[in-house]
Order: structure tokens, then sequence, then C-alpha cells
């Protein structure tokens, strides 16, 4: 079961902020809300591992209708996407166009296709799809 924290965001064009109104200190930036998120991910994850190497429990997180959220913030929820560091291969059937779209956005952004499924799938269990 992957968690799910809530996660304020706020801050203007070119400078936003999350935090997680459940784990003080644990904050993220950056230059867009994309870029922001994806720091707020990573930050997410080094919390998960400062508590395993400390030997505690994670704080759970809450539901996300009971923040409270203030004027000029945004509401989202933050997955607990842990890296295993051990690559499994996954033989998967795609339609043709698709893996195009893939491709060319693989390059486009100067990734592997590999690499550039694993960051698409990130980006998609943020947005909690």
């Amino acid at each position: 079961m992957t968690l799910r924290y809530p996660a304020l965001i706020d801050g203007e064009k070119g400078a936003y902020g999350v935090i997680f109104p459940d784990l003080h200190g644990v904050v993220a930036m950056g230059r867009t809300i994309d870029e922001a998120l994806v720091n707020a991910e990573e930050a997410l994850r080094d919390y998960a591992l400062d508590t395993e190497r400390d030997k505690t429990a994670l704080t759970p997180p809450s539901a996300p209708e009971n923040i409270d959220v203030p004027a000029g913030s945004t509401l989202t929820s933050v997955p607990l996407i842990r890296l295993s560091g051990k690559p499994v291969r996954a033989n998967m059937m795609l339609d043709a166009e698709v893996l195009q779209f893939i491709d060319s956005e693989a390059a486009r952004r100067k990734m592997t296709r590999t690499s550039y499924v694993t960051w698409m799938t990130r980006r998609v269990a943020q947005m909690g799809g």
C-alpha cells in the first residue's frame, strides 16, 4: 500500500514551496509547481529513510479533509514512493502509437525509455492517478 501524505503548496511563479502538515521540518522548494512536487517526493522519501535509520515509526498521514488550508495555499497529496534500487524486467505490450510517443518524449527530455516511464509513473502518482 502506498502512503499519500497531504501537502500544501504556496508561492508564486518562479518560487514555490511545499510543506507537509503532518511532518514538521519536511519541506521542498522549486521554480515550478512540478519541480516543487518532485522535490517534495524526494524530501518525503528522505524522511522515510531517516526514520528507518533511526528505527522510529513513520508518522501516519492525516486524511486530506482534516487539513486546514491557509489562504493562498493549495492542498495536494504526495505519495511515499520507496526506491528499492533493484531493477526488475517488466515485459509489456503497448500500442505502437503510445510507444512512439514514449520514445519521442524520452528523446526530447534526453532520457532513456525506462527512465521516462519511471519518471512519468511518479508524476501520475503525485497527481493522485
